[in-house]
């Protein structure tokens, strides 16, 4: 599957991608929707708590070596 932005030219465009949608050919995602969640909260939960320690160890261990350059 792949995902597409869309601009919409004629005012006709929309009740063809309902239309498309109602066919189950396409599923239309309001963009609304996805510019307004926070990026934590888009990626909470991807990582294991494990891996979050892991992540943020390595991130501090980076940190250090370019304050010692």
């Amino acid at each position: 599957m792949e995902t597409l932005v869309v601009e919409l030219t004629h005012k006709n465009a929309l009740r063809l991608l309902r239309d498309l949608e109602d066919m189950n050919i396409i599923k239309l995602h309001d963009s609304s929707e996805s510019d307004s969640k926070k990026l934590s909260e888009k990626y909470r939960g991807v990582l294991s708590q494990e891996e979050s320690q892991d992540l943020s160890k390595h991130i501090d261990e980076i940190r250090n070596e370019w304050r010692n350059i």
